[in-house]
């Protein structure tokens, strides 16, 4: 039977496989903003950035530094043993997989399906260069690996995780705990990929090996910018979050969204009705203008500079 995502990525470990490390988490300068926020009965977190630090503060597609790319696509490119299938131009092999899966991830990002803001499926670029390698008899080991369609996620999580580290941000377990204990429902509410959930579990986990995530962030609270097919700042996404807790009794401004960023994350947030957090914990995926914190149109409800003073807003 082949192996879940969640399988492969335990596998992947018991290698002992060399990895990007995960990122120094540093705050930004700023004071907490702190206030009870009555009412709140759910809350939603952001992901990159807020529960999970990534260099850059975000995920990438493609990494600035051409040397990081060039390694993330040699490893993935010998780890699944691509180099035999691809065309053999002058150059190293990652130059000519950089140059194929620029041109899917353009394909990718024209094929917006209406949507303002869509989401890159980082499995349909991969995907999509394993069917050019087919035609130069490439292939993989099916009662492993699962269908082409698990078998490219397996190669997307690989590919990204070669590309950034990504490690728990500081108290994001004990965060999720103290709302837990005050009675709140919790969901998540991002950009993610395929492989996210498998990366929230294991970061999280490293802060608390006991950490039940299933129980903690229930599937029906998940609101993936992969699965909803739209990204952050779309209200596409947000209304699928509200949708969801209006089916359970929760009204836009019974629910709290916790963010790094203002345009995309609190000012959406906002325009539906919902309350909203900041949290400044984490410089590189901060981003919020002097004037924005100023403004009500983008001002948060509250502003967090550690993740464990959500119980100092929540009663």
């Amino acid at each position: 039977m082949p192996l879940t995502l969640e399988q492969y990525a335990t596998w992947l470990d018991s290698r002992g496989l060399p990895w990007p490390a995960s990122p120094t988490v540093e705050p930004a300068k700023a004071k907490p903003h702190l206030k009870e926020l009555p009412g709140v009965k759910a809350v939603l977190w952001n992901i990159y950035g807020t529960l999970i630090a990534i260099p850059f503060g975000e995920l990438l597609f493609e990494h600035p530094q051409q040397i990081v790319m060039d390694v993330a696509l040699d490893k993935t490119i010998d780890e699944f043993k691509m180099w035999g299938s691809m065309s053999r131009k002058p150059g190293q092999p990652s130059e000519y997989m950089r140059h194929l899966y620029a041109q899917e991830l353009l394909l990718q990002k024209a094929s917006t399906g209406g949507e303002r803001f869509p989401e890159v499926l980082a499995e349909r670029i991969w995907e999509a260069l394993i069917k050019k390698l087919f035609a130069k008899e490439y292939s993989f080991d099916a009662a492993f690996y699962g269908s082409i369609n698990e078998y490219s996620k397996k190669v997307a999580y690989f590919f990204h995780a070669s590309l950034q580290g990504t490690g728990p941000e500081p108290d994001a377990a004990t965060a999720i705990h103290l709302t837990s204990d005050l009675g709140k429902v919790q969901g998540l509410l991002g950009d993610a990929q395929c492989f996210t959930m498998v990366q929230v579990q294991r970061v999280l986990k490293r802060q608390d090996a006991n950490l039940n995530i299933d129980t903690l962030l229930p599937q029906s609270l998940r609101f993936l910018s992969c699965d909803v097919k739209a990204r952050k700042p779309s209200e596409t996404l947000f209304r699928r979050a509200l949708t969801a807790l209006s089916a359970k009794g929760i009204r836009p401004e019974e629910a709290l969204h916790v963010g790094s960023r203002i345009g995309r994350d609190i000012v959406p947030a906002k325009k539906l009705g919902m309350r909203t957090a900041l949290y400044t914990g984490d410089r590189a995926a901060l981003e919020a203008a002097p004037e924005q914190l100023k403004d009500p149109a983008t001002r948060p409800d509250v502003m967090l500079t550690e993740l464990g003073q959500i119980n100092e807003v929540l009663v």
